[in-house]
């Protein structure tokens, strides 16, 4: 499979007809499960808290609607317990940053995420400056994504390490490619640049400014979507054999879809996650591991002590 990819990779530019390798996330997610589970009797024979993952949802949102609902499915798969907090779109600063603190405070909470997008008058900086980063399951906080940039331990954000598991399931070497990742959200596209970075990839953040998108594209071996916008990425912004993985999550005419227009892509491409089935089991289930990782980070009082070291080790002593 390894040798497929690579070989796609290696006649990027001839033209030839690609025939795209589906990366799903079943088989990823079905490792992650048992490792999930496993590492759960760990923390309770430790003297953890049962683990207990908390979300917040303001208003609704059809997108985060139905992530959490995949969440809450999940979660109950790996005998993880999950509350749900929902609050009115009208919620005011202090009501939400209030929200936010009792569940800091509570002991029986293990980790707290944040569904987005937020209403306009909730700014993201009330989550990264009031979550704990020992709940912050999602790595926003200042100290997890300084830590992940630093190539420390830390809590990293479930979505874009979720792609992470899914190219290194599917054999894919990063080391020395070229990386474009298209949006630049705190929650997605920038850990992913860094991600790839501390894996020796040579990355481009491009975004809605980025001048002639389509042409950085077709100079990448692996583009990464992750922008909010239904079929974005075209096939002819895609160079023969190159590598896709679409984090979109669209809700259109009540069907869920990627950023990338898959039926045109995957013509092109050598490897292509799909969506739904691609990078979205995986991300629960990193968010389910990131909730276990939070439980032993309880206990050693430091994210120093979280579960399923995210620090790389194939990205040390290389320049």
């Amino acid at each position: 499979m390894a040798r497929r990819i690579q070989s796609a990779i290696g006649w990027l530019s001839t033209g030839a007809s690609v025939t795209a390798l589906v990366m799903r996330g079943a088989p990823i997610a079905t490792r992650l499960r048992s490792e999930v589970i496993a590492t759960a009797a760990i923390l309770r024979d430790r003297g953890g808290t049962p683990p207990r993952l908390a979300t917040i949802l303001v208003g609704r949102h059809a997108a985060a609607e139905a992530y959490q609902d995949g969440i809450k499915r999940t979660m109950e798969s790996v005998g993880i317990r999950h509350g749900a907090t929902l609050l009115p779109t009208a919620t005011t600063p202090d009501d939400f940053v209030a929200a936010v603190l009792e569940l800091n405070a509570d002991p029986g909470v293990t980790g707290v995420l944040v569904l987005m997008p937020l209403p306009p008058h909730l700014g993201p900086d009330l989550v990264i400056e009031h979550l704990s980063p020992l709940k912050d399951v999602d790595g926003l906080t200042p100290t997890n994504a300084g830590r992940l940039y630093l190539g420390l331990p830390s809590l990293r954000p479930s979505t874009p390490q979720g792609g992470m598991e899914i190219l290194d399931h599917y054999g894919i070497h990063l080391a020395g490619l070229n990386a474009v990742v298209i949006g630049r959200s705190n929650v997605v596209g920038r850990p992913l640049a860094t991600m790839l970075t501390l894996r020796h990839a040579t990355v481009t953040v491009c975004h809605r400014q980025t001048r002639d998108l389509a042409l950085k594209c077709r100079g990448a071996d692996l583009v990464a979507v992750a922008a909010g916008h239904p079929g974005l990425l075209r096939g002819d912004m895609v160079r023969p054999g190159a590598i896709v993985v679409d984090f979109g999550v669209n809700v259109v005419d009540d069907a869920l879809v990627g950023d990338v227009d898959y039926a045109a892509v995957s013509q092109v491409a050598g490897a292509i996650t799909p969506v739904p089935g691609g990078t979205g089991p995986v991300t629960r289930l990193v968010l389910a591991r990131n909730t276990i990782a939070a439980g032993f980070a309880a206990i050693g009082g430091s994210l120093d002590h979280v579960a399923f070291a995210t620090v790389d080790d194939r990205s040390n002593g290389e320049a």
